[in-house]
């Protein structure tokens, strides 16, 4: 046992030694860390110093600067303003200057003028001397005439005064005649002269539209590809378009019908795309359909904006410009409603330049009087009115919307161009083979047909076809039964017979289409 005790006492005092010694070291080791960190702070203490001292010295030069600078900057103003001090006393003892010289000559003025008067003065003492001695010989003069004559100066004066007067109101009315005569055949002559030239100046195009548009087909075996199997590819067509399709014994070709120019075009473009493509079904027909209608505005959009620059005509709204491109599938009284309008502006511009006045305010409204003919919707007003409503909706002057509304005198004109337009609109109208009566009246009865089937509810689309012995009216099937499409044919033709004038019979064919289209995924 002792010799554990004693290894034990051993490992005790070793310990006590260890942590003696550990902790001498330890404190040798702090006593070096905090020399070196009093050195390093004494170090940062001075490297601050240093800074601070040249961060002050740098802030006294700069400030030394500024001051230079706003010393400089300051007797420069003060510079320039006494420069402007120096020149203005200059120019004020210019001005005292001319204002004294304006002085003396002011008096040298008066005293001539002085001098001026008093010989005046004396001059007018003569002449009042002259003038009583003349006056004197005068009542002597007449006193004798008097004598001789046996009447006193006012009756004599009378007599004479009477005797001028008569003659002078006879020559005066003779003369007012004469004037007025001149004046008629001279007015009349220029009128004649002004019209006939602007008629001349002007080339017009003999604009005559048909109701009918021939699609030339490479072959007849397209024409089943066209019809389709019962004929549902062709009734697609029909539907989408609203045109009718004649498909007959004539080679190579297939007869579009429709009153409407703009259907017509819209027909004839997309089966060109389809007889192009090959791939002719009810499906593909309404897509086709859809982007011939897009590709047609903006051709409507690009004719406008051809138009208005061959004219030139600037600054017109896109609205305005977009109906002035549908004119070219308008038809009025069978004359291209785009054509009449192009010659009515030219005929104006040229009319107003040979009267003195604006010929372009006068371009432009021959150009925009029927706009009214081409609205996005129909209205109760009349094409003159409507027109003259939408020029004042887009920005347009005064004196163009007066020419617009009053050229078939429905509003009173106010503006000197007003008359131009109605006479150059009636120069274009009146021209041989211009427009056909009987072609506008067929128009409008088929226009007012189609409106008869819109009037009524759940109806989507109505297209007159067969030269109006048709009317071709499609439902929305969510809004109409079977039942509802029944009553709905006896309804409309009802309305028509009783709200419209037309020969032969008129069939009313109501299609009720349901579809239901889901996706694979």
């Amino acid at each position: 046992m002792e010799p554990i005790i004693i290894y034990i006492i051993i490992g005790v005092a070793a310990l006590i030694l260890g942590l003696i010694l550990g902790k001498v070291v330890f404190a040798k080791n702090t006593q070096q860390k905090i020399a070196e960190a009093e050195q390093q702070a004494r170090k940062i203490i001075a490297d601050g110093e240093l800074k601070a001292e040249t961060l002050k010295k740098e802030k006294l030069l700069e400030a030394k600067e500024k001051f230079v600078q706003l010393k400089a900057d300051h007797d420069r103003e003060v510079m320039q303003r006494n420069q402007k001090l120096t020149e203005g006393e200059n120019r004020i003892k210019q001005k005292e200057q001319s204002i004294n010289q304006k002085d003396q000559n002011l008096e040298k003025h008066i005293k001539e003028n002085e001098a001026i008067k008093e010989n005046l003065n004396r001059q007018i003492e003569i002449v009042n001397i002259k003038r009583t001695e003349l006056e004197k010989h005068q009542e002597e003069h007449i006193r004798r005439l008097e004598k001789v004559a046996g009447l006193s100066a006012e009756d004599a004066k009378a007599q004479l005064i009477e005797s001028l007067k008569q003659e002078a109101q006879t020559k005066a009315v003779a003369l007012q005649q004469e004037i007025i005569e001149d004046a008629k055949q001279k007015a009349n002559k220029e009128a004649r002269k002004i019209v006939i030239q602007t008629i001349q100046r002007t080339a017009a195009e003999q604009a005559i539209e048909n109701a009918i548009t021939v699609f030339n087909l490479e072959s007849d075996e397209i024409k089943g590809s066209i019809i389709g199997r019962e004929g549902r590819n062709i009734r697609a067509i029909e539907a989408a378009t609203g045109v009718d399709l004649i498909v007959d014994d004539t080679p190579e070709a297939i007869v579009l019908s429709s009153f409407d120019p703009l259907r017509r075009e819209i027909a004839r473009l997309s089966l060109q795309r389809l007889v192009a493509d090959g791939r002719i079904h009810p499906a593909r027909i309404e897509e086709v359909v859809e982007k011939t209608k897009k590709q047609i505005d903006d051709q409507v959009m690009e004719i406008g904006e051809r138009t208005a620059m061959e004219l030139g005509v600037h600054g017109l709204h896109k609205e305005l410009i977009r109906m002035v491109g549908r004119m070219r599938f308008r038809s009025s009284y069978g004359q291209n409603l785009l054509m009449h309008s192009r010659e009515t502006a030219n005929l104006c511009a040229i009319m107003a330049s040979e009267l003195g006045l604006n010929p372009k305010l006068a371009k432009r409204a021959g150009l925009l009087h029927d706009i009214g003919k081409v609205p996005d919707e129909e209205t109760e007003l009349s094409h003159a009115l409507l027109g003259a409503k939408l020029a004042e909706k887009y920005g347009e002057n005064p004196a163009v919307v007066n020419a617009i509304g009053a050229h078939h005198d429905e509003i009173e004109m106010t503006s000197i161009i007003s008359p131009i337009v109605q006479a150059c609109d009636a120069i274009s109208g009146a021209r041989p083979g211009a427009r056909r009566e009987v072609m506008e009246q067929y128009i409008k009865r088929l226009k007012d047909l189609e409106q008869i089937g819109l009037g009524f509810e759940g109806v989507e689309k109505c297209y007159a076809i067969q030269a109006g012995r048709e009317l071709r009216v499609m439902v929305d099937a969510e809004k109409a039964t079977d039942e509802r499409a029944s009553q709905l044919s006896f309804d409309i033709s009802q309305k028509i017979e009783k709200d419209m004038q037309y020969p032969g019979q008129i069939k009313v064919t109501v299609i009720r289409e349901m579809r239901s289209v889901a996706y694979a995924k």
